[in-house]
Order: C-alpha cells, then sequence, then structure tokens
C-alpha cells in the first residue's frame, strides 16, 4: 500500500505529536485563564486543568498522509460550552500558526475546525462534572456520563468507542494493517462518506474489528479477504455488534429496535461497542447498501484471485469508474459569492444530499442513487467572476419497464422539495446569504464533458503500481485531498458560470421534445397532453450551435444570459415561492406519464414525495422488517454461525462469538440518534426561482 501514501514518516508523526502538545498546551492556558476571571480560589485554579483526547483514524493508529485528527477538548466544570465557542475561539485566531478557523455550533456534534501548523483538526468539546481534570482520566468509566448535556455526551462518544474498539481486537498490528487496506479501498472504490449515506471511518473499523474476532489468527492479507467474504454474505439488516451491550442505570437512549420503532427501519446496523450504544450508519439507505454490498462482491472475487496469484494488490484498489457506469446523472452544483460564504454553504448542502437520495429512492421508475463522494469545481474556463462552486453528480439508474415504448419521468418537485429543505435548514440556522444558491439539473454521460474534464470521464487504462506511485505523487504535490470524508476539490476555488448547465438542460429538453414527437407521429393521432413548443426553448441574443445526437439534427440553442440559474433546470416552466415555514407542509404531485399507444394513453400516476425531513424512516420490505425484529440480535443466517457451532475459526483459532442481547431489558428512551430537544425557528424567507426537470425513457 505504500505506492498510495498511506503511511507518514517519522518525522511527519512527530510533527503530529508537536502540533497536539501545543494544543493540549493552549486548552490548559485558557482553562486557567477562564477560571480566573471567574473568581475562582488561586489554589482550585492551580489545580483545574485540562485535557485534549484524540479519537477516530489518528487514536487508532491508521490516519494517513495529510488526515485531519478529531480530537475532543475536556474541561472541568466552570467552563461552559459558550466559553469554548467564544473566549477559546478568539484565543485560537490569534495564534499566528492556526488558519481556517471556523465554527460550526449548530452541528449535531458541535465543532471547531481549523489548520494548525499545516495539520487539519476537527476539535468538540465536552464539559464533565467535575473540579478539575487530570491527565491520567479515563473516559471509559461510564459514570463520566452523568448529569452531562447530550451535546456533550456525544462528543465523549467518539473516544470511548475508539478505545473499546482497540480493546476488543485481538491482534493490534493485523488489524491496523487490513484497516488501512479496507479504507484505501473504500475511498477509491467511492463508497467512504458517513455523511453522503455510505460508511466513515469508525463503521469501517468496527466491520474490520468483527473480522479479527471471527478470524483471530489470520494475517492482514488473509483477514482482508474474510472482510469481503463475512459482509458480501451478511443477512442485513441483522446488526453488526462487537461485544454484548450493557446495561446501566444513566437511562441513555441506545439502539435497540424491540423497544424503538424507528430503529427496526435502519437497513444496515453498525453497533457502537460503547455505552449508550449507537447505530453508527442511521444515513446509510437501500442504494446505498446495494452499492456496498455489490463493492463487497467484487472485492471477495478479486482477494480470491490475489491470494491464488493470479492477480496483484493493485487490481484490488482500482478506482470505480463512475462516470462511466451509469446513463443519467444529476448534478447539484452549489455556489457562493465569496469564499467564506461557500465553505459554509457546501457543508450545509452536503449534509443534506442523503435527503435527496432517500426522496429519489422512492420514484416507482427508480432503480438506484448513487452519489459521488467527491465534489469537483466549476469549469475555469466557463466561469462568472467572483463566484465559487462545487458540484456533486448523483448517478442514477431507471428500472425496465416492459410494455411501453417510452416512459416520462417528472422528478420537479422531488428536487424542488429537496432545494427548499436546503434554503430552509440555512435560513434557520441564519447562514444563509446572498448569493448563496443551489442548481439541480438532469445530465446524460454524453454531455458530462460539459461540466468535468476529459480525463475525469474517460475511461482509465489499468495502471501499474509504479504509475499509481507516480499519481499519487503528483496528487500530493498539488494538495489534493482524496479522502471521501472531506470535500475534496471543493476546496480549490474555481469562479463558475451556469450557462452550461443550462444549456445542456435545454438541449435534453429538445432532445425528449423531439422524441415525443417522433412517437406522436407515429401514431397519426391527436393527443390532448401539453407539449412545450420546441421554439420556446429560449430567447436571448447570444446563440451558438450544438449538435443533438439523438434526434440526428442540429439545433441551434440559444444562451440565456439574462439572469442566473437558481433552482433546477430541464424546461422552462417557472414558479417563483418563498421559503419558510410552509415549505414541506403542501403535497407535490409527481406526473409520470408511461407512453404506450395514443389512442389509450395511460393516465398519469401521482408520486408524492414525502417529507424532505433527515429523519423520516425509509421504506424496507416484509422480509426486512421480519427480519430486523426477529432476529436483530441471533446472528441467524450469517458466516459466523458456524464458529458459534464449532467454537473455531477457519486457522484453528478460538474465535470470538457473536454477542447476544438479552431480552430481558426495560424500557428505554427513542434511540433517534441521541436527539436535541431544542429545534430552530425559521426565520426570515428568500425569494428562489424553481424549474422542472423531466425526462423521457426508452421502454
Amino acid at each position: 500500500m505504500k505506492p498510495f501514501g498511506v503511511f507518514e514518516d517519522e518525522e511527519e508523526l512527530n510533527h503530529r505529536m508537536v502540533v497536539l502538545r501545543k494544543l493540549n498546551n493552549l486548552a490548559k492556558e485558557w482553562i486557567s485563564e477562564l477560571g480566573q476571571s471567574k473568581n475562582l480560589p488561586p489554589s482550585a485554579i492551580a489545580n483545574v486543568g485540562g485535557k485534549i483526547f484524540t479519537f477516530g483514524s489518528y487514536r487508532l493508529g491508521v490516519h494517513t498522509k495529510g488526515a485531519d485528527i478529531d480530537a475532543v477538548c475536556v474541561a472541568p466544570r466552570h467552563v461552559e460550552r459558550s466559553d469554548f465557542f467564544q473566549s477559546f475561539f478568539e484565543k485560537l485566531k490569534h495564534q499566528e500558526e492556526i488558519k481556517n478557523l471556523r465554527a460550526v455550533e449548530d452541528a449535531y456534534v458541535p465543532v471547531v475546525k481549523f489548520e494548525f501548523d499545516g495539520i487539519e483538526i476537527d476539535l468538540v468539546f465536552a464539559r464533565l462534572s467535575m473540579a478539575t481534570i487530570s491527565d491520567n482520566l479515563d473516559l471509559g468509566d461510564d459514570s463520566r456520563l452523568k448529569s452531562l448535556d447530550i451535546r456533550c455526551i456525544r462528543s465523549l462518544n467518539g473516544c470511548r468507542v475508539t478505545d473499546q474498539i482497540l480493546r476488543l481486537v485481538p491482534n493490534l498490528e493485523n488489524f491496523r494493517l487490513a484497516l488501512r487496506a479496507i479504507k484505501l479501498w473504500a475511498k477509491r472504490r467511492g463508497i467512504y462518506s458517513n455523511m453522503l449515506g455510505f460508511l466513515g471511518g469508525v463503521s469501517w473499523a468496527m466491520l474490520v474489528a468483527r473480522t479479527c474476532q471471527l478470524y483471530p489468527n489470520a494475517l492482514a492479507s488473509t483477514l482482508v479477504n474474510k472482510f469481503f467474504l463475512v459482509f458480501s454474505k451478511w443477512e442485513w439488516p441483522n446488526p453488526v455488534l462487537l461485544k454484548q451491550p450493557e446495561e446501566s442505570n444513566l437511562n441513555l437512549p441506545v439502539w435497540d429496535p424491540r423497544v424503538n420503532p424507528s430503529d427496526r427501519y435502519h437497513v444496515m446496523p453498525i453497533i457502537t461497542p460503547a455505552y449508550p450504544q449507537q447505530n453508527s450508519t442511521y444515513n446509510v439507505s437501500p442504494s446505498t447498501r446495494a452499492i456496498m454490498v455489490e463493492e463487497f462482491k467484487r472485492g471477495l472475487a478479486v482477494t480470491n484471485e490475489i491470494l491464488q496469484g493470479k492477480s496483484d494488490w493493485s487490481k484490488l484498489f482500482e478506482p470505480l469508474n463512475f462516470f462511466q457506469k451509469y446513463k443519467h446523472y444529476i448534478v447539484l452544483t452549489a455556489s457562493a459569492s465569496t469564499e467564506d460564504h461557500h465553505l459554509e454553504w457546501i457543508g450545509l448542502v452536503e449534509s443534506k444530499i442523503r435527503v435527496l437520495v432517500g426522496n429519489l429512492e422512492r420514484n416507482e421508475f427508480i432503480n438506484m442513487v448513487h452519489v459521488k463522494p467527491q465534489s469537483f469545481p466549476g469549469n475555469q474556463e466557463l466561469c462568472k467572476q467572483g463566484e465559487h462552486v462545487s458540484m456533486w453528480f448523483l448517478g442514477i439508474e431507471f428500472k425496465k419497464v416492459e410494455n411501453a415504448e417510452s416512459i416520462n419521468v417528472d422528478l420537479t418537485h422531488v428536487v424542488q422539495s429537496f432545494t427548499s429543505t436546503v434554503y430552509r435548514q440555512a435560513s434557520n440556522l441564519n447562514v444563509l446569504k446572498e448569493g448563496m444558491k443551489i442548481e439541480a439539473a438532469h445530465v446524460k454521460r454524453k454531455h458530462l464533458h460539459y461540466f468535468l474534464p476529459a480525463e475525469t470521464i474517460q475511461k482509465k487504462k489499468k495502471q501499474s503500481m509504479p504509475d499509481i506511485a507516480k499519481n499519487v505523487c503528483e496528487r500530493q504535490c498539488k494538495r489534493i485531498s482524496s479522502d471521501g470524508n472531506r470535500l475534496g476539490s471543493s476546496r480549490d476555488r474555481t469562479p463558475y458560470n451556469s450557462a452550461v448547465l443550462h444549456e445542456i438542460t435545454k438541449m435534453d429538453t429538445f432532445t425528449t421534445e423531439t422524441k415525443r414527437a417522433a412517437v406522436y407521429q407515429r401514431s397519426n393521432t391527436t393527443n390532448n397532453r401539453e407539449k412545450i413548443p420546441l421554439g420556446a426553448v429560449s430567447s436571448a441574443s447570444t446563440r451558438f450551435s450544438m449538435p443533438i445526437t439523438d434526434s440526428k439534427m442540429e439545433a441551434t440553442l440559444e444562451r440565456r444570459t439574462s439572469a442566473p440559474l437558481s433552482g433546477c433546470t430541464i424546461s422552462e416552466h417557472n414558479t417563483v415561492s418563498k421559503v419558510g415555514p410552509h415549505f414541506g407542509q403542501g403535497q407535490h404531485e409527481l406526473n409520470v406519464t408511461p407512453v404506450t399507444d395514443p389512442k389509450n394513453t395511460a393516465s398519469k400516476r401521482p408520486y408524492s414525495p414525502s417529507s424532505t425531513g433527515d429523519e423520516r424512516p425509509k421504506k424496507i420490505t416484509d422480509g426486512e422488517k421480519r427480519t430486523g425484529l426477529d432476529s436483530a440480535f441471533k446472528g441467524c443466517g450469517n458466516p459466523e454461525d458456524v464458529m458459534r457451532a464449532t467454537g473455531k475459526d477457519l486457522f484453528g483459532g478460538k474465535a470470538m462469538l457473536a454477542p447476544v442481547i438479552k431480552t430481558t431489558r426495560s424500557q428505554r428512551l427513542s434511540s433517534k440518534e441521541l436527539p436535541d430537544s431544542s429545534s430552530p425557528v425559521p426565520t426570515n424567507s428568500i425569494r428562489i426561482i424553481k424549474r422542472s426537470i423531466k425526462l423521457t425513457l426508452n421502454g
């Protein structure tokens, strides 16, 4: 794995330790100064302490070159959360070594993000009900959670889970090497992003840890192969558990589908081992699970070849050719007028993309929605000066519909309800600024070159290990991040012009209407269905020509430069509305009309996307629901059942059996991701322009 740059050298490791030591001293100094300002006795001030604890990939010992550090600042009881986001934030601001400082106080786990002497750090805060915080404090003790507010419990959860994982694996060295391989594979295959509905670092770590428990004597190369074997055959939604959940009298909400109905709808539960137990894969949807299971199966086939000597490891790490996999894409763009506003805006938009995925999944003609975790900057040659943009691409796989010449799919309200949700959320959090926009459109594979460079779209040739090493080195020199959890290339700020998006969507409209016209012409009958006149595509002063390959003819398309695109565009049905509390309350009708015989045209079938809120449970089949209820903790049908019977793994060692939860458990609070009781109220509204997004599929 060395050619991929996953290992840091000694100098870089030492630099991280120096940075963490400086940060720890800053935190202690701030806590002491705060004690003085609050008139604590001198004897108490001398012993208040405070400490920075790390968690995540750095604490697990599997961080890569250039990776960030996740850490929590643990403070004594005289320090309030508001102090952390005010006085400590100001203290950090005055440090010359700290850059790109920003606070995300309204996040699910409130965090301060910054770059300390070249090392990116995500710092959360926890206040314990103790007068002093010693350097040898053990956060694994459940009593530390007593009387804490819910945000502090969430902040401490990262450290507690990481430490439990390290305690539960039989061989740390093999675990770390196997986990490095799996994380690299997941990033290369585009399935590493908790925010977008795939798995994040802690979830991948728990899956590898479970594999290590099942095969305690296996070497790292074998563990990678067994990882794919186990989870390609896992009967989801049976949960993955590293240990039997422990009882506690703290009465905190935990994951338990027998008690909490909402937990029954989680499609790929991986349960954290530390109390309070939570599902780390809450964001996974049916589509993202299907994509990951497909990748597990591919990984199993490839590693079988590798262990048989038929392939080398570079084949496992070949990147997914995402832009050749699907015929249809939705391109989602987020733009802002300044770099600071853009950074804030894209964070909010990216956190809501999974809502769009969920709504698209519920469309009866869509089989799968695949979002690429990496974002892309706008095309520099087509930029509008002073505007910063990031683009995300969603691949869509439509179901094959028989006995229909063509299918008309209207995704207008699905996409509009998503954009309304983002605008409303931004307004509620007071982050909506002038110039912040979202644009969405359907784009065919053949038109992707208008948005992305040719080398990104074209089919990649198989690379040798030296070529991979060269490419990795070049990417590192350019400081381009490949981490799926981060925004990657979106950090390269490039101005953007939505003209191309407008033109491509208009071209798709023209092509769609041409196809529809051909269908109607062949029938020699009149249809009552309203059609958009071809001449009404646009009206402007600037013109350019572009071939329309589908209709085997050339059409002259006119560029509209009078107003920027806002909302989503395919055809020109415009509506203007206000974003405010009323969004999401009305029922939007989505018209999907199969076109067979114009004489007997099927009536329009209404489709109403459900609420775009994050908390709506996902639909599951009866089989999945039964599995989640009746055998969630039994492990039946999973690969380790054979080991449970024999007590041994395939290598002769004693296998660690899957835990079984006791059925005698008292009622608990709902475990819906440790919800906060407070909810922001809508503030001012903003005008947005919404356009329709329609397409026609050939039967």
